[in-house]
């Protein structure tokens, strides 16, 4: 018990929890705008499974730390450039994400008329949990690097990021309802996806951009939106 609880692996795993959490951001915002979609009555449920399969995803990726390295070495080359696997799953993650994002934005700008007959509540609630799955996928890569590199211990890596994923679940719920009540944060939002499409796009051809500046601008452009959407309450209240 001693070697376990030691200050080295518990600013590890602190640290480590902080980042996880961060680096899972982009996740929550993911699920938080595809759940949304669903009946109230199941978005709760919804949003338990999609994080509780990222769970199972990412611990399923950190006992398979061996398959994870073997990603990383190089399947075929394009010209002078070495393309892995980890390579491919990331190009594709960005671009089903890019593309999802942007198939929302134009729904969300040009309402389509609503079909009389309504959706399959089934179908809809397994497509959800599919594109949570996809993207849990390609978002659990940043988060075992980060945890491979931060410690060299199993089950300081795994119980970081299951306190990062309760958070997660904690906070994903009142996410969704901020996120909904405000149609230009769920424009902003899914522009940050967009983004981040753009950065796993980039990453797969070997082009590191530091997330922290990402981060940062979209910070400041959601603070931005809330002044302004403060502003528009407050002048709304004025006129009446």
């Amino acid at each position: 018990m001693e070697e376990i609880f030691t200050a080295s692996n518990l600013v590890a795993f602190l640290t480590l929890s902080f980042l996880e959490i961060v680096l899972g951001i982009d996740n929550i915002i993911f699920i938080s705008l595809l759940t949304n979609k669903l009946p109230q009555q199941i978005r709760k449920k919804a949003r338990r499974s999609g994080i509780g399969l990222a769970l199972v995803l990412r611990i399923a990726m950190l006992l398979g730390i061996t398959w994870i390295i073997g990603l990383s070495a190089p399947l075929f080359t394009l010209g002078d450039h070495p393309v892995t696997g980890r390579d491919l799953i990331l190009l594709f993650g960005g671009l089903f994400l890019i593309a999802k994002s942007t198939k929302e934005i134009h729904h969300k700008s040009e309402p389509i008329e609503e079909n009389s007959s309504k959706p399959k509540v089934g179908a809809s609630f397994m497509s959800i949990i599919l594109q949570i799955a996809l993207l849990d996928i390609v978002f659990s890569f940043d988060s075992i690097l980060t945890a491979i590199g931060m410690s060299n211990q199993l089950y300081v890596m795994i119980a970081a990021i299951i306190v990062s994923l309760v958070v997660m679940l904690v906070f994903a719920g009142k996410i969704s309802s901020f996120i909904e009540k405000h149609l230009s944060l769920q424009i902003l939002a899914l522009s940050f996806l967009i983004l981040i499409g753009f950065v796993l796009v980039a990453e797969s051809a070997h082009i590191e951009i530091p997330k922290g500046y990402i981060y940062v601008a979209v910070g400041f452009s959601l603070t931005v939106e809330l002044i302004t959407s403060n502003i528009r309450r407050k002048s709304q209240k004025i006129k009446e």
